[in-house]
């Protein structure tokens, strides 16, 4: 209890330093065996995404072949959506007249409105006409086009996945470390 309430107020590393320092107590103070007991987990590291650029996008773009998967890359990236938040879309979370689009349940179960560019609203009607399914934005392609009409369920996730994965690689789009954004820049005087 006394760990676990630590971690909420302090740092990893001032929480460390008092395991260690019971440990200490307990080995040469004591003279009694520690006992390596999981009494305090590290936090787990977060770990920033790879972003592509912007001339990377457009590549992987160009370079996707299937219509539904290429609009919903280009509306993913447009729009700076996860996955699960654009495969969600519907018909009714586009706000044409305010050019935004409601994104529901997104992280942390929360609602947010983001900007709705011209370029994305003008691709999604475009596509939108072409399977005219009264709900999803992004019907499954099970069936064809036809079929699409009347879909109930999105896009299949695995095979969005198993799609980029195989654009990447065509493109030659490699994951690379994140450099310091200053070591790299040129100072503005």
């Amino acid at each position: 209890e006394y760990f676990s309430d630590r971690l909420e107020t302090h740092s990893w590393s001032a929480v460390k330093l008092d395991l260690y320092g019971l440990k200490f107590f307990y080995a040469h103070v004591l003279r009694k065996p520690w006992v390596n007991v999981d009494l305090v987990k590290p936090p787990k590291g977060q770990r920033l995404p790879d972003i592509v650029t912007v001339e990377e996008a457009q590549r992987l773009i160009q370079a996707t072949q299937t219509l539904s998967y290429k609009v919903f890359f280009f509306t993913l990236y447009s729009l700076g959506l996860r996955l699960g938040e654009g495969l969600r879309l519907t018909v009714a979370d586009i706000d044409a007249e305010r050019r935004r689009v409601h994104i529901r349940d997104a992280k942390g179960n929360k609602d947010r409105l983001v900007p709705l560019p011209e370029t994305t609203l003008e691709l999604l009607r475009r596509f939108w006409r072409l399977h005219r399914n009264p709900v999803l934005l992004f019907p499954n392609r099970h069936g064809g086009l036809k079929a699409a009409a009347s879909a109930s369920t999105p896009l299949d996730r695995g095979g969005v996945q198993v799609t980029l994965r195989k654009v990447v690689e065509t493109c030659g789009i490699k994951k690379r470390s994140h450099p310091t954004v200053f070591a790299t820049a040129t100072p503005h005087t």
